[in-house]
């Protein structure tokens, strides 16, 4: 069995990302991480880092295979340089600290200046120093778009070469073989707007298609960062133009931007966002039946509240559209800080296996079944 937790965390009011991907056989990915001390007065988010060295500890580890910081926004990474162990620095590291063997991260996490934010420059430290040292990070980049950065940091481009994943590949990092797990790059990727020019779109966003096998069945999951409209659209129309319609297909999609209309269009409409046509067909098109969307955010707002006047997601308009994606297709719509309720939100476990997923929950004497699927075969 794989497994997938999407934590409920109470940083930035709840509109923070973590993720962990369970496998089979032992290894661990965690996209993200956001905790701070005193940032949950109300007592509804989950003991972040407790609650991961609880796992590590019964899991007999002591980090994690991959950690992937999807960009650089605080929301993504806050406490990371409390919680993990760091190389390039002797402050960062302690017995009671989590090992990363594999940081990913996008190319701006090593290009970007002037970040602001000292935890930002804490990380970016970190990334820098395992690429100047050739090992220990990936960078998903257009290759060219790192070239300038190491020619003035006297980095030689050509033996870093094998450190950057190009969108549109499959990684080499997992493999169906080995893991029952693969991971196929989406973003950040570049669109060529003449013979003699290619502009990066969204280069600081990481989003990938996970796909697991248990026995034979696949089980497709969407990790889609913060992406905005204009860069899922540019997805859309890359991945249909080399004939990849199904690294787009989801029983999973953790959605962009904690349920912000501006991942779905610019014009947030009064009751119901209308998405572009390519974000139509990603979202109704590619949904396998009963598939899950996972916004990570606060609870969505009601019409006419004070937090529904907010400019900040979660927009309700937004989530009115991805509830029909989900009354089509027998899915479910899940809100970390609703689930399994407003006052007592926990973990979303979704329980991958040879009968594809399943969300667990707490109050219920078994999992609910959010994928319709085969009898159970031996083995996942």
């Amino acid at each position: 069995m794989h497994k997938l937790t999407v934590f409920n965390l109470a940083f930035n009011g709840g509109n923070a990302d973590c993720s962990r991907i369970d496998l089979e056989n032992g290894r661990k990915l965690l996209v993200d991480y956001a905790y701070e001390t005193g940032a949950d007065p109300d007592g509804v988010g989950v003991d972040l880092p407790t609650e991961l060295r609880q796992d590590l500890i019964a899991s007999k580890r002591n980090g994690y295979d991959v950690v992937c910081f999807t960009h650089l926004d605080v929301d993504h990474y806050r406490g990371s340089s409390d919680f993990f162990w760091l190389e390039h620095a002797e402050k960062y590291q302690g017995k009671d600290r989590t090992r990363i063997t594999t940081m990913w991260v996008p190319a701006a996490f090593i290009t970007e200046a002037g970040i602001e934010d000292s935890e930002g420059k804490v990380l970016q430290k970190e990334a820098r120093h395992r690429f100047k040292n050739g090992k220990g990070i990936r960078v998903f980049s257009r290759p060219g778009r790192l070239e300038d950065w190491c020619s003035k940091n006297g980095v030689k481009f050509e033996d870093r070469k094998s450190l950057i994943y190009d969108a549109g590949k499959i990684l080499d990092e997992f493999s169906i073989d080995e893991d029952g797990f693969e991971v196929f790059v989406h973003s950040p990727f570049a669109v060529r707007q003449d013979e003699n020019s290619v502009e990066d779109r969204n280069g600081d966003c990481i989003v990938f298609q996970g796909e697991f096998d248990c026995s034979g069945a696949r089980t497709k999951l969407l990790m889609m960062g913060d992406s905005t409209w204009e860069a899922l659209v540019d997805i859309v129309n890359i991945t249909k133009s080399k004939g990849n319609d199904s690294r787009l297909e989801w029983d999973i999609a953790k959605l962009p931007h904690h349920c912000s209309y501006r991942s779905l269009s610019d014009e947030q409409g009064q009751d119901t966002t209308m998405p572009k046509d390519e974000i139509k067909w990603l979202y109704e098109d590619q949904a396998l039946e009963g598939g899950a969307i996972i916004s990570t955010s606060k609870p969505i707002p009601e019409k006419g509240t004070a937090e529904d006047k907010d400019k900040q997601p979660p927009h309700r308009q937004a989530a009115s559209y991805y509830r029909s994606i989900v009354r089509k297709n027998s899915g479910q719509f899940l809100v970390t800080l609703e689930h399994p309720t407003k006052k007592s939100p926990e973990p979303i476990v979704i329980e991958i296996k040879s009968s594809k997923a399943t969300v667990k929950k707490s109050t219920m004497p078994a999992a609910a079944a959010i994928i319709s699927k085969p009898t159970p075969r031996a083995g996942c």
